[in-house]
């Protein structure tokens, strides 16, 4: 090990290996004297770059390789880009987790499906608490969010103190749950902040974010103005929204039907957490056809346009027990997650194309984001005025304005966190000391791989080259003595292609008479000359380079050659 990547008695490091460079999967590490403290553990969805992969996380192994020296993981709030990653890469780990209620209630639902809740430990940490984790003193200030208990976190060492963020807004209103603690955050100022590391989310934003209360006013009255079925797919997560669709369908006669296992999760945990105490019953499912059609309201799941969740399901006339008709309509109270458009405007035009109204964002003040725009930002700088900003969760662009924004505020020093940058906060100026190695991992079935995996990058050439199977009977001499058996897919039509079929038949009788006699009778020769042949005439004729399987049957030496 490096004598620099263990953090000494009067060093304190910052370590991102995910969340910092991009939005989502979210891993933070802090290091002083021989120690590490981790900050959330998150996942993010893979794109169509990735076929048969839905989740992607980072990968811990730096952390792993020094599993002795974790003393903990602190969650800062319930969100998937933040706890996601925890029933899966917990067993590399096996260190404490540290969560205030409604966080602790999300994560052991998780910890119960992947048979981890008796070994995994969490300890429930009260709003505003103040704990130790091995060196590391933390204490936790209540912000605002689109989810219940989101919490910075002030990590206190000898070395120097460090606001982490979390996500957060200010939110004056937030519906539910406590609003920002405005009062600790300024105290801050007093108290020698070396560093924030801070949501960048909304860096580029120039106005502030809003506040839950306005989307409940305009929610109110669009539901009001809608005369049949009404859906409304949103966050699970935003128990807020969740609660103020709840009321705008009772101020409107309509009882709601929550679809999808996320909503009813959800529910759950507010409801064990005191939030949402006094919501009327929710309609079940089957129910829904016994009332008038201006009496329903469906809350679902698939904002993001999520193959097979409700609202997919219910657009493709999938939902065993839920339909839409036309003139229904189908509200997305929510943002567009950058790389969901082409999902989230393809279920749109499905709706469209049954005749249902499809309202957002574009159409009615019916979302607000749960990130800060530069003016929180700059009261946030303006209160705690720390003397190293860090900006991370956000894309290269977010936190390079982040950056400029803090240098603005006349904050003395900005460094811009990227995944595996490892930072020395002090002694000294802050600045980058190493590069360590990260990546990602892939949930591929029930298995973990690397996104560099030959697997994944063989599935990945398949996607877009198509592939081929060939098999070849020769016999001992490395003669054919049948025509050789060709599969294609994704390549050619073999009611359409014939013609091309047979050129690339030639191309593999024509490879194999090439080879000098010694090359014909060696299996792996001749398997090489036939994969090149095959993939060199598909280039010809598409451009494209199939994944080509070559096997080799050798059978009897006396058997008649094809040709001869």
């Amino acid at each position: 090990m490096k004598p620099k990547l263990n953090p000494g008695n009067d060093e304190l490091f910052f370590l991102p290996l995910g969340g910092a460079g991009e939005i989502g999967m979210n891993l933070n590490l802090y290091g002083h004297d021989g120690q590490w403290l981790m900050v959330d553990l998150g996942i993010t969805f893979a794109g169509p770059e990735l076929p048969g992969v839905d989740v992607l996380m980072p990968d811990p192994r730096f952390i792993v390789e020094r599993r002795e020296q974790l003393v903990g993981l602190m969650l800062t709030h319930a969100h998937e880009d933040h706890i996601g990653a925890v029933p899966y890469l917990w067993s590399q780990l096996r260190c404490p987790i540290y969560a205030t209620p409604f966080t602790r209630s999300m994560v052991e639902r998780k910890l119960k499906e992947a048979g981890l809740y008796e070994a995994a430990p969490i300890t429930e940490i009260p709003m505003s608490g103040r704990f130790s984790v091995g060196h590391f003193e933390i204490e936790l200030i209540t912000l605002t969010h689109s989810i219940p208990e989101p919490n910075a976190v002030v990590i206190h060492t000898p070395a120097g103190n460090v606001l982490h963020t979390g996500d957060w807004k200010l939110d004056d209103d937030p519906l539910v749950g406590d609003t920002f603690d405005e009062a600790r955050l300024k105290a801050l100022a007093d108290e020698d902040v070396l560093a924030m590391v801070c949501d960048s989310t909304n860096a580029l934003n120039a106005e502030e974010t809003g506040s839950e209360s306005e989307v409940r006013e305009h929610l109110m009255e669009l539901v009001g103005g809608l005369e049949q079925r009404v859906a409304i797919a949103c966050f699970a997560s935003n128990v807020a929204r969740f609660e103020t669709i709840v009321r705008a369908a009772e101020a409107h006669g309509r009882r709601v039907a929550l679809l999808g296992r996320s909503m009813h999760r959800i529910h759950e945990a507010a409801r064990e957490n005191g939030y949402m105490p006094d919501l009327p019953p929710f309609l079940s499912e089957k129910d829904i056809d016994y009332l008038p059609r201006n009496e329903v309201l469906l809350l679902c799941t698939g904002s993001q346009g999520e193959p097979r969740s409700a609202l997919w399901r219910i657009a493709h006339g999938d939902h065993r027990e839920v339909h839409l008709d036309e003139g229904d309509a189908v509200i997305f109270s929510s943002r567009v997650i950058p790389g969901n458009e082409t999902s989230i405007f393809a279920l749109q035009n499905t709706l469209v194309k049954r005749g249902i109204q499809v309202i957002t964002d574009d159409d009615a003040f019916i979302h607000v984001s749960g990130h800060p725009g530069r003016p929180e930002l700059a009261q946030m700088y303006q209160w705690v005025r720390p003397r190293v900003a860090v900006p991370v969760h956000g894309e290269q662009r977010h936190l390079t304005a982040h950056a400029e924004l803090a240098r603005e505020c006349q904050v003395p020093e900005q460094i811009a966190g990227e995944n595996g940058a490892l930072i020395r906060l002090a002694p000294g100026r802050a600045k980058v000391i190493d590069q360590v190695q990260t990546g990602r991992l892939a949930v591929e079935g029930s298995r973990l791989l690397s996104t560099e995996s030959p697997i994944l990058r063989e599935r990945q050439r398949m996607a877009y080259n198509g592939a081929a199977a060939v098999t070849l009977a020769l016999n001992a001499k490395g003669t054919l003595v049948d025509e050789p058996q060709l599969t294609f897919h994704g390549v050619y039509d073999d009611d359409l292609d014939e013609d091309q079929i047979d050129d690339v038949l030639d191309a593999i009788e024509q490879a194999i008479q090439s080879l000098r006699p010694a090359e014909r009778r060696d299996d792996a020769s001749v398997a090489e000359a036939v994969r090149v042949a095959v993939r060199r005439s598909v280039k010809r004729d598409l451009e494209k380079k199939p994944v080509t399987t070559v096997h080799v049957v050798r059978l009897e030496s006396d058997r008649v050659p094809l040709k001869q």
